[in-house]
């Protein structure tokens, strides 16, 4: 949850966990990293008896917290299977629902963050975000956001969301409780989560989209903006250089030219990190010689 930007207590107790935690945390000064396998404080000096006392009880609060985020992910998992298992949320592939939006005039409710539904969106849906772009400036939320960054953010070009505590009673403003609503997310988790929030609320027809919007067709829905729907969730470098999985079967699909747009970007980013590289050691060298005058 803290990868979206969210706290698991921030949320009801029947909606906890969208996602597996990262293995690299921060928690005060316990920085947790994947790639050592150990607590980097480990590796700072040692400086007495209180400190050791200070860095056990830190590994011990992180420990915890890692282990009640499991914990509340697998709970969720199993309500959420719960549900479509009693049939309480009906399943829709995207294709299910583009028929269902076009021959029966159902609703679609967009729960995405803003980021992903400027880039595409289902023509005639509703939008109303579960988690959106956390804008705030505080020292909680940048210390999340530079967290993110560092995490791979930069790389998957994912913000730092917030849960949006208000996402019930703009649903309850759009749609009325037996509306037969269709729920959508990217990549079918929080649309999911979303699912669990509406019923609970007392709406009965629910329908969900497995897989989310990322594994649809071009002519599975009617799409507007500037992408395909199955491109909205990427960003970032791995956008950028066209390695991700949907950019890489969209150009086993559209052949070289595809690959070669992609290839010589890559060429570019090599050239430009060369000037730059040349350029620092131009200004080293020019500096060394005023200091040396």
């Amino acid at each position: 949850m803290d990868a979206l930007g969210l706290p698991l207590n921030s949320l009801t107790k029947s909606s906890y966990a969208f996602q597996k935690p990262s293995a690299t945390k921060i928690h005060g000064s316990a920085h947790y990293s994947s790639c050592l396998g150990m607590p980097l404080l480990m590796l700072k000096p040692f400086t007495g008896i209180h400190h050791l006392k200070g860095v056990i009880r830190m590994q011990a609060g992180d420990e915890d917290y890692e282990l009640k985020q499991v914990r509340d992910m697998a709970a969720a998992r199993k309500r959420w299977e719960a549900l479509i298992r009693e049939e309480k949320v009906k399943v829709l592939t995207p294709r299910e629902a583009g028929y269902a939006i076009q021959l029966s005039n159902r609703s679609l409710l967009d729960v995405r963050p803003s980021t992903e539904h400027k880039k595409a969106r289902v023509k005639g849906s509703t939008w109303i975000p579960i988690f959106d772009v956390d804008d705030k400036l505080d020292a909680g939320t940048l210390s999340k956001k530079i967290t993110n960054f560092t995490m791979g953010g930069w790389w998957s070009g994912i913000p730092t969301l917030a849960y949006d505590s208000q996402f019930l009673t703009k649903v309850n403003e759009k749609f009325q409780k037996d509306t037969d609503l269709i729920v959508a997310c990217q990549k079918g988790l929080r649309s999911l989560a979303a699912c669990e929030l509406l019923y609970n609320a007392g709406y009965r027809n629910l329908f969900w989209v497995q897989g989310g919007l990322e594994t649809a067709e071009e002519e599975d829905l009617v799409r507007e903006g500037s992408m395909p729907l199955r491109f909205a969730g990427i960003g970032g470098v791995s956008e950028f250089l066209g390695w991700t999985d949907q950019q890489r079967a969209a150009a086993a699909k559209e052949g070289w030219g595809y690959r070669l747009m992609f290839s010589a970007r890559l060429v570019g980013l090599f050239l430009a990190a060369d000037a730059l590289f040349i350029g620092v050691q131009q200004v080293g060298r020019y500096l060394q010689d005023i200091r040396s005058h």
